[in-house]
């Protein structure tokens, strides 16, 4: 009979399985860790980082074969169908687009972090689902994980495989699981004989998993004699016996992905396919993610330099009332906007990629300040440019065209970057993450302080212990050297702009302490709070990269230009940097909490009368999932040939 699969974890567990998976470590310095405690520490990124000359070369020599082919995919084709054509991805393969990262030692590219993101970005132009396919099967898909955690054996086995065109899908997300892995319910059960794993389980969202070759499969091993147990990482091969594609999913946006429901029932898996060890999984998974993440910005700026161009032409094409629309001064804010920010984007995105291939920082905040800080823009970007089109730009590219006008998709660019808000961390979950990582130093510092289960005792204890932290902290966050004038004089024009980083980088650790001392404990509960600090933090980092690099490119052709962008860029973000402030302290938190919890309740159920839900009765809002076999048909139907050597 078949088993209903659930999981239940407390508040408590569901923490201490995410912190135990954290990187505990701060082995490498971290300019956004600590900017967070109010040190400004420029040196960790000015001069603004240079890739290698030789990689550098290699990547626009890879770029200047990929982009003719990118140019001849029918973009609006795929849209259409809702599917990739297989000559598309045989191209791709051809090309070496699914080795992107992969060391040439494995037969791939071999291109830096920088040169994968301008790749993605270049791919991504012809279509957004055709970037999605590319990172989601190199940033979280089977190559990313063996590079950091696999064996020599697995790296000899799967990455030419990936390399060649084995598309492969992350798995972990389920039915009714999203970001508490604490309650996931697929199981990997070590077989008698010790030589496998048993998986059974339903993942749902498996990005390119109706298409995928190989996936990487996160289940939890049983605890027992010999096993440590806990979430673990499996590379399995899609087309194993008990494997069943049950759906494939559509969404608003991206409609050219392969996003199914994957079911397992008794998946013989080997157990040299474990990868690092059980109960290794999450972390693995978390750390994959520290550089993987960058390929969403690599996205985003791809599409908001598309936004700056169809914004330009488009502005300065369309009259009314005698003059250019882009000449009318409520127009000509949205295109500063789009311009500055679109310069913000490509700076951030280029500083954190060079240090992840450097290698001397530790980048986890700043890819996250990255992914969550583009993803956010780069909406707002799409929505202003459909807003600066006008009716056009709410009709669809098809219709344009149908009717003769230029075939521009910006609604289309609107739901298809929706989904970066979401997937890879929500940027709900993505502030509580980066708050998480900010916070690090006070929690170490003061302990059961922070603790809401700690005894009285406890918490007196760690009060002596965190006083000689804080003594020696707290009094830094008072003067710096954003409050001299004369400060980074090197930069001319630019040096207030990283004086204000300055000064608001320790001001907003002052409000951190300022928070830590009114809530304490209950800090972790105002996640409003904590989002605004991070916001703030995401707009000083995108502040300084933007500088920086203008910096960098002082004596280039495009110097002057790029000095302008970066000014006003920082003007804008400054306004947006005060608002936060202000609202970190006058807010309707309060009421907002008590609101929601009457909606939860059912006061205000007399405001929903006078209309009708269609959806109503439709079918639960989560489906519960059995543990058993499929009785669906299989939907796995790969785009190329398998690339398993013959035995």
């Amino acid at each position: 009979m078949a088993t209903t699969a659930k999981v239940d974890a407390t508040e408590e567990q569901a923490r201490a399985l995410v912190e135990e998976s954290r990187e505990t470590s701060w082995a490498k310095p971290s300019f956004a860790k600590e900017m967070f405690l109010g040190r400004f520490r420029l040196d960790l990124i000015h001069p603004y980082p240079q890739p290698d000359a030789e990689d550098a070369a290699r990547t626009e020599a890879y770029l200047n074969r990929l982009r003719p082919f990118c140019e001849s995919i029918d973009g609006a084709a795929i849209e259409a169908a809702a599917r990739i054509p297989d000559e598309v991805v045989k191209g791709l393969a051809e090309l070496g687009c699914f080795g992107l990262k992969i060391p040439q030692s494995y037969g791939g590219q071999g291109l830096s972090q920088v040169g994968y993101n301008r790749a993605l970005m270049l791919v991504g132009s012809a279509h957004a689902s055709l970037g999605v396919l590319l990172s989601a099967h190199q940033s979280i898909g089977v190559p990313e994980p063996l590079k950091l955690a696999g064996t020599p054996e697995q790296k000899a086995e799967f990455l030419p495989r990936c390399a060649a065109g084995a598309v492969s899908a992350f798995l972990l997300t389920e039915p009714d699981v999203g970001s508490d892995p604490a309650r996931m319910a697929s199981t990997a059960t070590p077989t008698e004989d010790g030589e496998a794993y048993e998986l059974n389980g339903v993942k749902l969202w498996t990005t390119n998993g109706v298409v995928a070759e190989l996936l990487v499969v996160m289940a939890r091993v049983p605890k027992s004699e010999g096993h440590r147990g806990g979430i673990s990482a499996f590379v399995v091969e899609a087309d194993s016996p008990g494997i069943t594609v049950e759906r494939r999913n559509a969404f608003m946006g991206l409609r050219g992905i392969e996003n199914g429901v994957t079911r397992m029932h008794n998946v013989r898996v080997p157990k040299r396919n474990l990868i690092g060890r059980e109960g290794e999984g999450l972390k693995i998974a978390l750390t994959t993610l520290n550089a993987g993440r960058l390929a969403i910005p690599a996205l985003c700026t791809a599409s908001a330099k598309w936004s700056l161009k169809i914004a330009r032409e488009w502005s300065a094409a369309r009259v009314q009332w005698g003059r250019p629309v882009g000449e009318h001064a409520a127009v000509g804010e949205k295109i500063s906007f789009i311009a500055a920010t679109t310069y913000a984007l490509e700076a951030a995105l280029d500083l954190s990629a060079t240090m992840c291939d450097e290698g001397r920082n530790d980048i986890r905040i700043e890819a996250a300040l990255a992914k969550l800080w583009a993803s956010e823009m780069s909406c707002a970007i799409a929505d202003e440019l459909v807003q600066i089109r006008g009716g056009r730009g709410y009709e669809t590219a098809a219709s344009l065209a149908a009717r003769g006008e230029r075939a521009v998709a910006a609604e289309q660019l609107l739901r298809d970057l929706r989904i970066n808000r979401i997937f890879e961390g929500s940027s709900e979950i993505m502030r509580l993450l980066v708050a998480r990582e900010m916070a690090d130093a006070h929690m170490s510092a003061a302990g059961a302080l922070v603790d809401r289960n700690a005894e009285f005792k406890d918490k007196a204890k760690a009060a002596v212990g965190a006083t000689g932290f804080y003594a020696k902290w707290f009094p830094q966050l008072a003067v710096g050297a954003g409050t001299v004038p004369a400060t980074y004089g090197e930069f001319g024009t630019l040096a207030k702009h990283l004086r204000f980083i300055e000064r608001n980088s320790r001001k907003q650790a002052r409000s951190l302490m300022y928070a830590m001392g009114r809530w304490q404990a209950g800090l972790e509960y105002r996640q409003n709070f904590l989002g605004r600090i991070v916001d703030i933090g995401a707009e000083l980092f995108a502040m300084a990269a933007a500088v920086v690099r203008a910096q960098a490119l002082r004596d280039a052709p495009e110097g002057p230009a790029a000095a302008e962008l970066a000014d006003a860029f920082c003007g804008q973000s400054r306004v947006r940097v005060r608002r936060l402030f202000a609202a970190l302290w006058d807010n309707t938190d309060d009421d907002d909490r008590a609101v929601a919890r009457g909606v939860l309740d059912g006061r205000y159920t007399w405001l929903e009368g006078g209309v009708f839900d269609p959806s109503e009765g439709t079918g639960p809002w989560i489906a519960e999932w059995q543990l058993g076999a499929s009785t669906e048909p299989n939907l796995l139907d790969p785009f190329l040939p398998s690339t398993r050597p013959s035995t």
